[in-house]
């Protein structure tokens, strides 16, 4: 049986895109897909939103309803990770602006871990299905302030949560692009699995009679 390809999304309308697209493609049965229209959206099964300028993105994404649909086909099951500004993006509350998306129920702050000159490179804990080292990279970071149900910690650094999951969201400050780790990618490809799993379930077989 032929395995569909699975279309991993990544919002390339500014910021660091490039690099995901370079890690989706280390992935078995997977297929990148640069995204910037609403028609390219409806045709992937995942999606990531990278690292950038978080209202600059905002401004980009207001163009032509993206942001509308995008905010609908997270509301609806898909899948999305979001790093740095991909996660401001996501917070249902950010401190001093009202949120662009709004789909994660955190709040954040942005550049909280410092200007550029402040990045820093250290090890944390992947908590997403098993715990698991995490090599993680700061650069101008924003931070979680808050986390609230039905979100929870997906990485940890030193007490402080550092990534956060709710359902279909992915959300991390740092970033795993810059150092090849692929635990954020596979599970955006295992949840997108277990999305086609669930629905071939729920279809009716035919039979020939």
């Amino acid at each position: 049986m032929v395995i569909p390809m699975i279309r991993i999304g990544v919002l390339a309308m500014q910021g660091s895109f490039a690099e995901h697209l370079d890690q989706v493609k280390r992935l078995d049965n997977v297929k990148g897909v640069p995204v910037r229209t609403v028609a390219e959206l409806d045709g992937v099964d995942a999606i990531i939103l990278p690292g950038g300028e978080s209202t600059a993105l905002r401004r980009l994404m207001d163009r032509n309803g993206f942001r509308e649909a995008l905010k609908s086909r997270i509301q609806n099951g898909m899948p999305v990770w979001g790093t740095c500004a991909g996660m401001i993006m996501l917070a249902d509350e950010i401190v001093g602006e009202p949120p662009h998306l709004g789909v994660l129920s955190a709040t954040v702050s942005r550049n909280a871990y410092g200007t550029q000159l402040d990045s820093f490179q250290t090890k944390g804990t992947w908590m997403l299905d098993e715990s698991s080292q995490a090599e993680m990279i700061f650069i101008r970071a924003p931070r979680f302030e808050s986390v609230r149900e039905p979100a929870a910690p997906a990485a940890m650094l030193d007490g402080q949560v550092t990534g956060v999951i709710q359902g279909n969201i992915l959300a991390t400050a740092f970033h795993p692009e810059l150092t090849g780790d692929l635990t954020p990618y596979r599970w955006l490809k295992g949840m997108v699995r277990k999305q086609r799993s669930a629905l071939e379930a729920t279809e009716p077989s035919s039979c020939a009679g």
